[in-house]
């Protein structure tokens, strides 16, 4: 808990960082693309009202359904990699060469097989985080001391129960690690593969308000969407502090 405190305390610190600089930008610059900070906050209440909720909402379901498709299939084969020398060598030329590229790159495939709707935003929101989890999974079980395995040998246990007793709680903490970056480069996607074929989410809240020239409520959604990010960062350390 006294690290959750920590992690808040520092975000209000660079929130009010963040907010002093704009202040002066304001100042400085005196035009309407850097708006008084206080005017956007004035104005918070009632664009909050006026379905803003629905937009936060398509983008977690959006965040989530990404994050639930990656463990499901991330875990398994950072497993099975770490364990199988063969899997090893089939798979990883391929994870190796395919980790750096950007995912946003690939949106347009994703549309032109998965349509403009759901299917190609989570798509890419799973690529952004399942070689993520395959990578931390793989390289987190190869450093797990070998003694760990021979205590639980030695009272008879099965492959399952290896994995289940020894394995998933040693790389816990990588993993939650891993998601934690994971999530932020997802919430940082939002506003470009939520720019097509949507009309809710955070990402197409952005630029619907940028193409609008309503600087107010774009300054809105960015402000929103960073809030987001930070609630999901310090969740998964909630999570972490719990298991």
């Amino acid at each position: 808990m006294n690290k959750l405190f920590s992690r808040c305390q520092i975000f209000l610190q660079g929130f009010l960082s963040v907010h002093l600089i704009w202040l002066i930008a304001y100042y400085l610059t005196n035009t309407t693309v850097i708006p008084n900070p206080v005017l956007v906050y004035k104005n918070f209440g009632s664009v909050l009202s006026d379905r803003m909720l629905i937009h936060i909402l398509y983008s977690l379901r959006r965040i989530g359904a990404g994050l639930v498709l990656s463990l499901a299939v991330g875990i398994p084969i950072g497993i099975l990699m770490a364990y199988s020398k063969k899997a090893n060598r089939i798979l990883y030329p391929f994870i190796y060469f395919s980790y750096p590229i950007p995912k946003t790159a690939l949106l347009p495939i994703a549309m032109l097989l998965l349509g403009m709707r759901d299917g190609s935003k989570i798509s890419i929101m799973f690529l952004v985080i399942v070689f993520q989890v395959i990578v931390s999974v793989r390289d987190s079980i190869l450093t797990i001391d070998k003694t760990m395995y021979q205590v639980i040998l030695s009272t008879g246990a099965n492959k399952f129960q290896i994995i289940r007793h020894v394995t998933l709680p040693a790389i816990l903490p990588h993993l939650l690690t891993s998601l934690r970056v994971s999530l932020g480069a997802a919430v940082s996607i939002l506003f470009f593969v939520e720019g097509y074929g949507t009309k809710y989410g955070m990402g197409y809240y952005i630029l619907d308000a940028w193409s609008r020239i309503n600087f107010i409520e774009m300054y809105i959604g960015i402000i929103t969407i960073a809030v987001i990010g930070f609630l999901l960062f310090i969740s998964i350390d909630y999570l972490a502090s719990k298991l």
